[in-house]
């Protein structure tokens, strides 16, 4: 069915206008280096584009534009050009969703944020409906979705670049117990997702033959000893990467010998987690 557009554009007074009461994102900055230009630029060219805005019983409510809005605002206009158009909560979200999606002004944990409300909170329909709305893929919104098991101060460094959506799905697949310290661990040794995967793997395969990784390890030496092990851990998948890398770029003449080194290396370091767990486990006796 072909969409109709029976929407209006006319001059509203700011004052009959309010911001979003489902607005995605909370953080509408008054003042930034931003604001700042689109006010110079609007200052100087005029309002491009009318904000969209639906009618409530008393006024208006902004459906898209908040950041337009603020800046005419702040230029102390008194009117402001608005596209009037009838719809629904769910109607007024999804538009608002899919826009702040294409600019890319939301971080991956407010778009899962804002994924969470449609879904949950509002009960607007499941992940297969979301992502036909918003014209992304069900695994995009479920990893999304995902993002949210983690603690806050993985969702920090996710918010600054400094973890990937990668990573983090990777680390929001371990125990809740487990994911601040092995966070520390990626974010002290640039971990890859690869690496991610070879602690996990390695955990599991503790748990299965009793090694247990939880909140409360009793004493200090089987802290620092479950620490070792993990660090090890990631010493062991790092030797990895290095011996396929040497598959991949030396040539035959030297490859037996380095691999032959590393291998060496591995073994070593095979012995030394198995010091390590025998440590931990004589710390619980």
């Amino acid at each position: 069915m072909e969409f109709v557009d029976t929407s209006i554009v006319e001059q509203i007074e700011m004052k009959m206008i309010r911001p979003s009461q489902f607005a995605v994102r909370d953080k509408f900055q008054k003042i930034s280096s931003e604001m700042e230009a689109l006010a110079a630029s609007i200052r100087e060219h005029g309002l491009l584009q009318p904000i969209l805005i639906r009618p409530l019983e008393h006024g208006f409510e902004i459906v898209a534009g908040h950041r337009r809005f603020q800046a005419c605002r702040s230029l102390r206009w008194r009117f402001i050009s608005c596209k009037i158009r009838e719809m629904s909560d769910k109607q007024a979200y999804e538009i608002q969703l899919t826009e702040n999606i294409q600019r890319r002004s939301m971080d991956p944990v407010e778009e899962a944020e804002a994924f969470r409300r449609y879904v949950m909170e509002f009960g607007w329909g499941g992940v297969s409906e979301l992502a036909k709305k918003i014209g992304k893929s069900e695994e995009y919104v479920s990893h999304r979705l995902q993002l949210l098991k983690l603690p806050e101060a993985a969702r920090e460094q996710i918010a600054v670049n400094r973890l990937n959506v990668s990573q983090a799905i990777e680390l929001a697949g371990l125990p809740s117990a487990r994911q601040t310290e092995v966070l520390g661990q990626v974010m002290a040794d640039n971990l890859t997702v690869r690496q991610i995967r070879e602690i996990k793997s390695a955990m599991a395969k503790d748990e299965l033959e009793g090694i247990t990784y939880s909140a409360d390890d009793g004493s200090k030496p089987a802290r620092i000893a479950k620490k070792t092990t993990l660090t090890l851990r990631i010493t062991l998948s790092r030797l990895d990467n290095l011996i396929d890398e040497v598959h991949t770029t030396v040539g035959p003449d030297q490859r037996a010998e380095i691999v032959s080194m590393l291998m060496s290396m591995r073994i070593q370091v095979h012995s030394m987690i198995d010091q390590s767990i025998r440590f931990k486990n004589s710390q619980k006796i």
